[in-house]
C-alpha cells in the first residue's frame, strides 16, 4: 500500500462521505494514517472467510461484492461506486469477511485502518448515527433485493438489473447505453440465474427491442417497457 501522492484522485475528504460529521483533530489523524491500494482488473480486494483490517472507501473504478453460495457458486449482492464504504461490517461485528469483493475495472481505494474507524465510531455520536444510517439503508435494500431475486421470474430479474445498474453507473454520451460492462456470467450471477438463462433472456429483450447489445455493451431503448416487466416480475 502506498500513500497518494501526486495522483489524480480525488482528496479523501472529498471522497469519504463521513468527513462532515468528523472533529478536526480526527480528520487530522485519519489524514496522516490512511492509505491508498490501487488494484487491478479481476484483482481481489477482499476475500472472504479473511480477517478484516480496514475500512475501505472506494476513490476510483468499479468493484463488486460477491458470496460464495451452494456449489461454490457466486452470488453478487451489491456493485459499488466511486464514494461508496465497505468492508465495515465484518469490522463492527468482530468477524471474518462475509463477502468477496473484486475490481471490476482498474480501481483505487482509501484504506482506513479499523482501529481508528473503531475509535472515531466509539467517540464521536454523529459519526456513528451516520453509519447507522447507512447499514440500515442496505438493510433494507439487501431485504428488497432477496424477495424480488426469489420471486420474480427470470425476466423480471434480469429487467432489474439492467435498470439498477443504469441508475447505479449511469449511462455513456449516447444517454442510453450503461457505463459498466459485464460479462455475461457476471449478469447472470447478478440476477440470480445461470448464465445460458441470462444469454436468452438478453436475446428476448434485443427481439423485444427494449435493449440492443455489442459486444458487453447494453443499451436500454424502451426503459419503459424495461420498467414494466421489472415490476411484473
Amino acid at each position: 500500500m502506498t500513500k497518494r501522492l501526486n495522483s489524480s484522485l480525488k482528496p479523501i475528504e472529498d471522497v469519504f462521505s463521513f468527513w462532515d460529521v468528523m472533529t478536526p483533530d480526527e480528520r487530522n489523524f485519519i489524514q496522516n494514517t490512511y492509505t491508498v491500494q490501487h488494484y487491478r482488473k479481476n484483482e481481489v480486494i477482499q476475500m472472504e472467510g479473511d480477517i478484516p483490517t480496514h475500512l475501505m472507501v472506494l476513490a476510483s473504478g468499479k468493484v463488486k461484492v460477491y458470496k460464495t453460495g451452494f456449489g461454490n457458486h457466486p452470488q453478487i449482492v451489491r456493485m459499488l461506486k466511486p464514494g461508496e464504504n465497505f468492508g465495515y461490517r465484518a469490522i463492527i461485528a468482530n468477524e471474518p469477511n462475509s463477502t468477496t469483493v473484486t475490481a471490476f475495472e482498474a480501481s483505487s481505494v482509501y484504506m482506513i485502518s479499523g482501529e481508528i474507524f473503531l475509535s472515531i465510531l466509539r467517540h464521536n455520536n454523529a459519526f456513528c448515527y451516520r453509519f447507522l444510517e447507512e447499514m440500515s439503508f442496505d438493510l433494507a435494500e439487501s431485504d428488497a433485493r432477496t424477495v424480488n431475486l426469489t420471486q420474480k421470474h427470470i425476466r423480471g430479474r434480469l429487467a432489474e438489473s439492467l435498470l439498477f445498474l443504469k441508475e447505479n453507473y449511469g449511462v455513456e454520451e449516447d444517454g442510453a447505453t450503461i457505463s459498466i460492462y459485464l460479462s455475461r456470467e457476471d449478469l447472470a450471477n447478478l440476477s440470480n440465474m445461470t448464465t445460458s438463462n441470462a444469454i436468452r433472456t438478453l436475446a428476448s429483450f434485443v427481439n423485444d427491442e427494449m435493449i440492443a447489445m455489442d459486444g458487453r455493451k447494453l443499451k436500454i431503448i424502451d426503459e419503459e417497457r424495461l420498467r414494466k416487466t421489472s415490476k411484473l416480475g
